[in-house]
């Protein structure tokens, strides 16, 4: 809701597509920026307190724009400020609520929690614009800030009531004796596990090269709506609602099964993501077109969610705020840059080529993966002989 009524309330203020970017950019530049010392902090200190820490620091954010909007004084240069802060906010606590999720649940549930964690989400983004829009459309900005505002009360309360003493993966911070790295080290030791740990590398890699070339299709989508498909503005609205409602019976479905996490039916997820999205960029009918989307979005978040389990069962509790602040940096810090990509080829080419180009690299890097997969794969069955 908040993110629909931001670009709302830039367009009113500004009526300028280049601002609206900025707006965008400045919320995912901190990530890129900031994400890796995110990671590195939710490893230091209990990630209950940073999340309550963080989700504290964005409410405020929130009041401030619902305060700003409600008296009729918010200025462009609010707007603005206010964005990145959320960004710089961001960069924390993603990691840390990433990583915070197996000390909620353990390891034995884990692959559950994080695909109904991913039904969650994608409720929300089908839901929230929806009801963003009819509230802005009855009542204005100022009220849709306020309920944005007042929902981060539940969330912080449930964060304060949470026992402690209940989590798992209770981690002793610093060995007795043992002298403090500063935070370059343990940056220096994070990305070490990284680079030398198979599995994890792997994926890093595979999915960072997915997320900058493969999923940047909702930059040309309004382009496939209007040039490609003739369908308009309300063809737009369905393409993208079915997306998003593929994207939700995959997170069920993996919540249902609830398997061990598998690199092969990982990379297998990925290599059946980009041969789709090529057939959607080729299509010309409208039907086809929405079953090739919502199956886009199923195979997306197979391959996303079952990335963030495996790597969050294989990695040591004490690197793993690190570990999955890389996966942030790769899986989010690269959208600004895969949004220029295919715009400018979608600029040069057409939307179709531009798609096609973008599911192809990704094609490569998912292939490349499943011939080089063996390391990985014995990475994870070490893995589960330890748990056992």
């Amino acid at each position: 809701m908040q993110s629909i009524g931001q670009s709302w309330l830039v367009l009113q203020l500004t009526h300028s597509a280049f601002l609206l970017g900025l707006v965008g950019a400045l919320q995912f530049l901190p990530v890129m920026l900031f994400s890796l010392f995110g990671g590195v902090l939710a490893d230091r200190l209990p990630k209950r307190k940073v999340v309550i820490c963080t989700q504290t620091a964005a409410a405020i954010q929130a009041t401030i724009l619902w305060l700003l909007v409600a008296t009729g004084t918010v200025r462009l240069w609010h707007v603005l400020v206010l964005a990145a802060l959320l960004g710089i906010t961001n960069s924390i606590d993603m990691p840390t609520r990433q990583a915070f999720v197996v000390e909620m649940v353990g390891r034995e549930d884990l692959p559950n929690a994080i695909a109904l964690n991913s039904s969650q989400f994608n409720m929300a983004r089908i839901v929230g614009p929806a009801i963003g829009g009819l509230i802005i459309a009855w009542f204005g900005e100022a009220p849709l800030f306020m309920l944005n505002a007042l929902s981060f009360i539940p969330v912080i309360a449930g964060l304060v009531m949470i026992d402690s003493s209940q989590l798992h993966a209770q981690v002793k911070r610093i060995a007795e004796g043992m002298p403090r790295q500063s935070a370059l080290q343990s940056l220096r030791e994070g990305l070490s596990y990284v680079r030398r740990t198979p599995v994890v590398f792997l994926i890093i890699t595979v999915i960072g090269a997915v997320s900058l070339f493969g999923i940047n299709f909702n930059v040309v989508l309004p382009l496939f709506a209007t040039d490609v498909l003739k369908v308009g503005p309300a063809g737009f609205g369905f393409i993208s609602a079915t997306f998003g409602f593929g994207s939700l019976i995959s997170a069920l479905w993996l919540a249902w099964r609830s398997n061990r996490p598998s690199i092969s039916e990982l990379l297998l997820a990925t290599i059946i993501f980009c041969v789709l999205e090529a057939l959607f960029a080729i299509s010309h009918w409208y039907v086809l077109s929405l079953v090739l989307i919502a199956s886009v979005g199923f195979a997306q978040i197979a391959f996303s969610a079952t990335a963030n389990t495996t790597l969050q069962t294989v990695t040591p509790d004490h690197l793993r705020g690190r570990v999955m602040s890389v996966y942030m940096l790769v899986f989010n810090g690269s959208v600004p840059a895969g949004n220029l990509f295919t715009g400018e080829l979608a600029n040069l080419f057409g939307a179709p080529i531009s798609l096609l180009a973008g599911a192809s690299l990704s094609l490569i890097a998912a292939v490349a993966g499943w011939l080089l997969r063996a390391p990985a794969e014995k990475d994870i069955e070490r893995s589960n002989v330890i748990e056992a």
